[in-house]
């Protein structure tokens, strides 16, 4: 049976006290040893770089982490894309996307820029980070664990068909999958951008407050690991 809008509060309006975060760069208290290789095999977030492949009707899919030297170019071009640069306001030369990927590659292990491969081929760009850890804490009644993801489909041919929707809950529950401790997968698309929330909404995500952030005004979406199964 469909959970009521009440079930869902019940399940989720309990928040513990956590800590505002600090500011990325400084080392949260839970990183109890260094990344073996890199951000994307650190604890932060389960060893990513490790987590499977996802079996969708449209293939494989799979998330990969971003190696600059190999992807830069790639990245580079769908954030030129005027659709996706309305949104992700990266549009420039490599240097500005290389920027925007060495913050991340040079952290802690907090947040991991990854290629999403469909099938074998990359189509998709997505930041797999620790909303409980990261600025966005401070405008959200933030968990323990707590998952955040950001997301872009690269090209033109494979937006508007579905895909967002399937990846996205693909995706999420690959992170309920391999993070046993995180009971909540969010996200926080710009409230402009209705294809993304509508995307979120079918993907199994509830829309859950507005919030106020520097650079925008956004839907916080949330999906439940209780209510997974469900919606």
């Amino acid at each position: 049976m469909t959970p009521t809008d009440s079930d869902l509060r019940a399940a989720t309006d309990p928040v513990l006290d956590l800590r505002i975060p600090p500011e990325p760069g400084a080392r949260p208290a839970d990183a109890d040893r260094p990344p073996a290789d890199g951000t994307a095999v650190g604890p932060l977030l389960d060893d990513l770089a490790g987590w499977p492949a996802a079996d969708t009707p449209a293939g494989p899919f799979a998330l990969v982490p971003v190696r600059p030297e190999r992807d830069l170019d790639r990245i580079t071009a769908w954030m030129n894309d005027p659709a996706v640069a309305a949104f992700w306001e990266l549009a420039g030369p490599p240097e500005t996307t290389a920027a925007h990927l060495r913050a991340q590659l040079d952290g802690d292990g907090r947040s991991v820029p990854c290629l999403g491969v469909l099938d074998g081929v990359p189509m998709s760009y997505w930041e797999i980070y620790r909303a409980d850890l990261d600025r966005v804490a401070r405008h959200y009644r933030a968990r323990p664990h707590d998952t955040g993801v950001h997301l872009l489909i690269g090209g033109c041919g494979d937006r508007g068909r579905g895909l967002g929707t399937l990846l996205l809950r693909a995706t999420a529950d690959l992170v309920l999958d391999r993070r046993p401790r995180c009971e909540r997968v969010i996200a926080e698309p710009d409230l402009r951008n209705t294809a993304s929330v509508a995307a979120f909404l079918s993907a199994g995500f509830r829309y859950a407050e507005e919030i106020e952030l520097p650079e925008k005004r956004a839907a916080l979406m949330v999906r439940d690991r209780a209510h997974r199964h469900l919606l």
